[in-house]
């Protein structure tokens, strides 16, 4: 795994070593793109302290302290864990234009960022739970 803390590693691996190390879901939404329906989501609705780490490389990517209610149905951040923690780029896919959000260490698609958050940045991170693995709060 890799230590979210160095994030200069980049992680490149075949089709095939990520379908044997993720889910069925987590490769869809990771890797092909994909998205998941809304309100279905394991952290959609969740609100306990935790960091939000990628559930492909472990690169922690964003805080519950940033973590907010969009009723969006999907896990919904103000700003990622650090600057570099992730990476975006233009998604013209589906007769759309949006700004497609990935882990900046292995490229795993997260989900998408759009300029309609609470607070001083005004940013939404819309990211599929199944892109993410919630690490609790050390009590």
């Amino acid at each position: 795994m890799l230590n979210p803390k160095d994030m200069a590693d980049k992680i490149t691996k075949t089709d095939e070593e990520w379908r044997a190390e993720l889910s069925p879901d987590q490769f869809r939404v990771l890797r092909q793109k994909g998205t998941e329906p809304a309100f279905t989501g394991a952290y959609w609705n969740a609100h306990d302290e935790a960091t939000y780490l990628c559930a492909g490389c472990g690169a922690k990517l964003f805080a519950s302290d940033t973590k907010y209610d969009s009723g969006s149905g999907w896990p919904s951040f103000t700003a990622p864990a650090a600057k570099d923690a992730v990476a975006t780029e233009t998604d013209s896919s589906h007769g759309m234009r949006r700004v497609e959000v990935t882990c900046a260490c292995c490229g795993g698609h997260l989900g998408h960022v759009f300029d309609d958050g609470p607070g001083p940045g005004g940013q939404r991170f819309c990211i599929n739970s199944a892109s993410l693995r919630a690490e609790p709060a050390k009590k």
